[in-house]
Order: C-alpha cells, then sequence, then structure tokens
C-alpha cells in the first residue's frame, strides 16, 4: 500500500507549482498588453465602437534588415448601430482575432502593416428587413496599417478594412464590410 502522506510527493508537487507559477510570471512580463478603441462605419448605414484588448506576447520572427514580423492576439466587444432599424438598431459583436504584423524594429515611429483572421458572434443576425445574416456566427478578416510610437511604445493608431460574414457556411450571407480608424494605448 502506497503512502499518501510521503513528504517527498508533496515537496515534489510544490516545486512543480512554484515552477509553473514562476514560468508563467516570467512570460508575462515579457508580454505587453494594451487597450484598443476603435470607430468605423460600413454599408447598409452602419456605425460601429469596438473596444479590444490586445496582447503582444513578444514573439517575431523572419528580421528583414530593420523590419520583423509579430503575432498579436486581439479580443473584441463592439456595438453597431444603424438608422436602417427596422428591427434592431443596435447590435452587439463579440470576437477574438489573431494578428500578424509586419513592422519596423526600431526608431521612435515604427510604421506597420498587418493582417488578421477572427470569429466573431452578433447578438442578432437581423440588421433589417433587408440585410439579414444567416447565422450569429462569422468570420472576420481584416488588413491594416498603422504606427507605433511614445517613449515606449506605448501609442498605436491604425487604419483597419475589415469584412464580416459567415465565409458561406449558411445562406444568405451577404457581408458587411467596415472601415475602422482605432488608437491604442499599451501597458
Amino acid at each position: 500500500m502506497k503512502n499518501k502522506n510521503n513528504p517527498l510527493r508533496g515537496l515534489a508537487l510544490k516545486v512543480a507549482l512554484a515552477t509553473v507559477l514562476f514560468g508563467a510570471a516570467g512570460l508575462a512580463a515579457a508580454d505587453q498588453f494594451g487597450v484598443q478603441v476603435a470607430a468605423g462605419v460600413a454599408d447598409h448605414h452602419a456605425k460601429k465602437l469596438d473596444l479590444g484588448l490586445v496582447w503582444d506576447p513578444d514573439l517575431t520572427w523572419w528580421q528583414i534588415g530593420v523590419w520583423h514580423f509579430a503575432l498579436i492576439g486581439e479580443a473584441h466587444a463592439a456595438w453597431w448601430h444603424t438608422n436602417e432599424g427596422n428591427v434592431h438598431d443596435d447590435i452587439g459583436e463579440f470576437g477574438v482575432t489573431p494578428i500578424i504584423r509586419f513592422i519596423k524594429g526600431s526608431g521612435s515611429i515604427r510604421p506597420f502593416i498587418e493582417a488578421g483572421a477572427g470569429i466573431r458572434v452578433l447578438s442578432s443576425p437581423r440588421i433589417s428587413s433587408d440585410f439579414t445574416f444567416a447565422t450569429a456566427f462569422q468570420f472576420s478578416p481584416m488588413a491594416g496599417v498603422g504606427v507605433q510610437l511614445g517613449e515606449r511604445q506605448q501609442y498605436q493608431v491604425g487604419y483597419r478594412f475589415q469584412h464580416i460574414s459567415n465565409g458561406g457556411i449558411k445562406e444568405p450571407n451577404p457581408g458587411i464590410n467596415f472601415q475602422q480608424l482605432y488608437l491604442q494605448y499599451n501597458f
């Protein structure tokens, strides 16, 4: 019969837990987090206000001169408003997007281009009597440009083109295209 009160077993568990916690703390210290606010317009008289939480795990690769690629993660909650609202004036949007960014790695102003594809869930697939998505689940590819600046590179300003549709998984699939400007503060 095994002794469940073995002191070495308890010590091994404590060491393993401490290793995981210190490792996670070290990774989190290298990470950069930010808050993003975006405003956009689309066809069908839709306007959008978007709040994003941004995570930069400092994953970079493929250095080309002073430029490199980076991976960024974003989580979004947005509010749509349309004056075609004979069904819904306001719709909520929630989702996540991984982004690949090609950014200048040094200097006080660092321009970048970016692209990503995420998923979104809408609070209602019906925008108006003339405009309806088949599902509340949507895909969200986007492309954009911007600059990162500030003493600690804590500010970002950018433009994005975002398409939202269900990718043809169910009809109708009209899709909607947003043009957005965003501001971001990195902690």
